[in-house]
């Protein structure tokens, strides 16, 4: 099936924004954003856990229980990740590279899910990773299987309100192309929180 051209930026900037941050977490060099590579070591474990204010929000082991200001765990397996019921607290809590990137990886996989594949995985679904080497090859599974996902979507499905079923966004109100390009904005997003993350930690003077 051939691409829809109008999904072809979208899919170019996904490659893009996903191969820079994967990059900039994984190293040994980033794109710049002028060709010119830049040294970006491997996250450490202390680095994906880092919590540079009070009472940060992150992944933690189930027998910790959730942080501050956090009512629960998210996900599955031995860690979680800090939530709480809606209306989440205000304001919010300063989040670690570990809660940010659980987030991201848990939005990918389960929108792929609910758009090409069971449409029936739940955030109890999600492992959530406690270190940074699990959590950097979740996040590469979880970014093929959307793309995957809109690989198979043509121009009808990228029409289609309600293609994509992923329950805690507006997929179930927009065109799919609406939520193509809302998924490029989260990557977009955190990848710059985390990539700015990464900066303090090497800044720190503690």
């Amino acid at each position: 099936m051939a691409t829809p051209a109008r999904l072809i930026p979208l899919l170019e900037q996904f490659d893009w924004a996903r191969e820079r941050l994967g990059n900039r977490m994984a190293g040994p060099v980033v794109d710049s954003g002028n060709g010119t590579d830049v040294e970006a070591p491997p996250m450490t474990d202390e680095e994906y856990l880092w919590e540079p204010v009070p009472d940060c929000w992150s992944v933690r082991r189930r027998t910790a229980g959730p942080g501050p200001r956090a009512t629960s765990l998210a996900g599955t397996g031995d860690w979680g990740r800090d939530t709480a019921a809606f209306p989440h607290p205000s304001p919010p809590p300063f989040t670690t590279i570990a809660w940010r990137l659980s987030h991201l990886t848990e939005l990918l996989a389960l929108r792929a899910d609910h758009a090409a594949g069971s449409h029936g995985l739940t955030r109890d679904d999600f492992r959530v990773e406690g270190d940074a080497a699990g959590a950097l090859a979740a996040f590469a599974t979880a970014a093929d299987a959307w793309r995957t996902a809109l690989l198979g979507a043509d121009d009808t499905a990228l029409d289609t309100v309600g293609y994509s079923t992923y329950p805690h966004g507006s997929d179930p109100e927009d065109p799919f192309i609406d939520i193509v390009w809302w998924v490029n904005q989260e990557l977009l997003h955190h990848g710059a929180e985390i990539a700015l993350l990464r900066d303090l930690y090497r800044g720190r003077t503690i």
